[in-house]
Parts: structure tokens; sequence; C-alpha cells
């Protein structure tokens, strides 16, 4: 892996890289769809690259499950398996450990649960993680850890954190791949002081990256940025650094601007599937009885196949009432394509010192989004 800094801002952290990888180069910041069980939903791969997709996102906790990361090494490792040619980072599964707290026993062996596909019991170990994540063979793989919920006492987030410090050890140790690079994770809950302490210990392992997870899990944007600049402040600057699901439009600007690299978020294809398109002149609510005749694309300004395929919005409404899946694909491409739009004007306002702005605009678009 090569993690160039291509342009640093005047003032402030944000900059632009050059991140290169066994399956290509990534210009950042960048945003990563999440194809989470090695599709994403509706949207043939060669689809997602034309929108300009740089990198994915997929989980090893899924894929462990179905199809398993024998089956898919069998089939040439996961670019094979899923027909993609750039790179692909694979989650280790932490949040999805997180999402079903209910149903799991956290030790400090690992994580204990039952299989939601066939009921049996799985132990995840921090080796198992990373064997997982080298039998796919992603780029780049995560460590295991504990993302708590939010809110969360003091005692049992610092109890939490010296855990993922001890499997991000086990999993420094497990972890011998020719080529996919392993990332350390940063968790701390709302603890600024915490926040900088697994940040420097994570850092003081010598990983080649860092994720920062544990944040858009329930507390405001302003503790969300301070726990973010609480935990860059002790990362190194030379390594990329990925903020794990947080990705609303204002949420990557204000964190581009502290220096964030790379983004991964649900939030594009699950709002397409619910309807919900995104466009510079505002929100469309594609269910909407005014679109019923409209003859207009989405948007003009955009290149996607919705909208520079002639599909006009009554049509498309028609798609998502009867819930046709060419509906999803079409509505998810578009918004997909408005991301990959929004970090490459991000990379540019970095460059012409610019980024406020563009965090003006995005701010009023966000305020449309609202109303």
């Amino acid at each position: 892996m090569i993690f160039e800094i291509v342009q640093q801002a005047e003032s402030g952290r944000a900059r632009t890289g050059r991140l290169e990888l066994k399956h290509g180069v990534v210009a950042t910041p960048a945003y990563m769809p999440c194809a989470s069980r090695a599709v994403l939903r509706a949207c043939p791969p060669d689809a997602v690259a034309a929108v300009g997709v740089q990198i994915l996102v997929a989980t090893a906790y899924h894929l462990h499950l179905r199809p398993g990361e024998e089956v898919v090494a069998a089939c040439g490792g996961l670019h094979r398996f899923m027909g993609w040619r750039a790179p692909i980072l694979t989650d280790s599964g932490g949040f999805q450990v997180f999402s079903l707290a209910d149903q799991n026993d956290i030790s400090e062996e690992g994580v204990t649960f039952r299989s939601p596909v066939d009921g049996s019991e799985i132990l995840v170990s921090p080796e198992l993680s990373v064997e997982v994540q080298m039998g796919l063979g992603s780029d780049i793989a995560m460590v295991l850890d504990e993302c708590c919920a939010c809110p969360a006492e003091r005692e049992y987030v610092e109890r939490s954190v010296e855990r993922t410090l001890r499997w991000a050890e086990r999993s420094l140790e497990a972890h011998d791949h020719p080529w996919q690079q392993l990332f350390g994770i940063v968790q701390g809950g709302v603890y600024d002081d915490l926040r900088e302490w697994s940040a420097r210990e994570t850092a003081a392992m010598g990983f080649p990256g860092f994720g920062i997870g544990g944040l858009s899990v329930g507390e405001d944007r302003a503790e969300m940025l301070r726990c973010l600049r609480a935990a860059k402040g002790q990362l190194p600057e030379e390594r990329p650094v990925h903020l794990m699901g947080v990705g609303t439009p204002l949420d990557i600007v204000d964190c581009a601007a502290e220096g964030v690299d790379l983004f991964d978020c649900v939030l594009p294809t699950r709002n397409a599937r619910h309807g919900s398109v995104m466009t510079w002149e505002g929100p469309i609510r594609i269910a909407g009885a005014q679109y019923e005749t409209d003859r207009r694309p989405l948007s003009e300004e955009c290149d996607c196949p919705a909208c520079a395929g002639g599909y006009e919005r009554a049509y498309l409404r028609h798609l998502h009432r009867i819930k046709e899946p060419v509906g999803w694909q079409l509505l998810s491409l578009h918004n997909i394509r408005f991301y990959t739009q929004l970090l490459a004007r991000v990379r540019e306002a970095i460059g012409a010192g610019a980024l406020d702005e563009l965090r003006g605009e995005v701010s009023a678009w966000s305020e449309r989004d609202r109303a």
C-alpha cells in the first residue's frame, strides 16, 4: 500500500490523497458504498463502477455466514467472485455484533452468537476474523472491535477500549497476507480522553491505516465531531483514516475538513429503496402525487443511468410504487452518483481552498432535506 497526501489545506486538517492498493488507486477523500454481502443490492458491479465508485465495502461477518470464505477463495477471491475489479475493504463485523447486542455474548476470547442462517452457535475471535478476511482477499481488512452503544457508562467503555486494544494486538499477530492491509480501529464512546488513549495506543502498534468506529450510533453531531477531533489528533498524519458508518452529505464535508480519507454509509442505497432521491436542487420523495405525470428527469445535472437514460420521474414513481427491483437499481445508482459527485467536489474544494463555500451549499441542501 502507498498513501500519499496530494494537497494539504492551508488551514485545518483537510487533505486530498492518493491511496494505491493491490487492485487499484483511490483518490481521497472517497465514498465507499456498502456491498455487505458482496453485492450492492439490485446493482450490478459494472453499473456501480460506471457512476464513479472507486472502492467498495463488504462485511466479513455476512460472508462468513454465507457463502463462506472457503467458497469465495475457491472462486478466486472476493474480487473475481463478485466481478469487481477495483479495491475492496472488508469490515470485520464489529458493528453487526453491536446491532445484535441482545443476542450475543462478548468475552475476552471473542463474540459468541447464534447464526441467523441456521441457528448454530458461532464464536468469532480476532484470529478467526482475520482468517476470514485473508480468505476473502480484500485489499483492506479491519480488526475485530467492540462498538459500544450510546449512551454507555464510562467504566464499561473503558473496559471495551482495553478489550479492543488486546484484540488488535491478537489480530496483528494472526495477520499474514502478502498484500492485504490490516487497519486498526479506534473506539472510546463519547469520552474524549478515551478516544485519545485508544487512538494513541492503536497508532503505537504500527498499523498502516486506521478506522474510527463507534460514532453516529446515537450521539449528536457536536459529540461526533468532538470525538473525531480527539481521535484524529493522536493518529499519524501520513496514514489513511476511515470514518466508519458516518455519511450524511453534511457529515462528509465536516469530517473531510478534519482529515478523514474514507467514508462508508448505507444511506444512499437505503434511502433509494424508500423512494428518497438526492439532487442538488433539493430532495425528492418520488412516491409523492406531484410526480405522477412529471416528465422531467430526476436531475438535469446528473449523468447517472436514470437521468442520462431518459427515465422520467413519473415512470420512476411507478416503479417505486410497484416495488420493482429495476426501480431500486435506478434510484440507488442515482443516489450513489450524487455521493461520488459530492466527494469529487470535496476534493476539488480542498484543492481550491473553498471547502467552507461547499459546506454552505451542502448545509443549505441539508436544510431543504429536513424541510
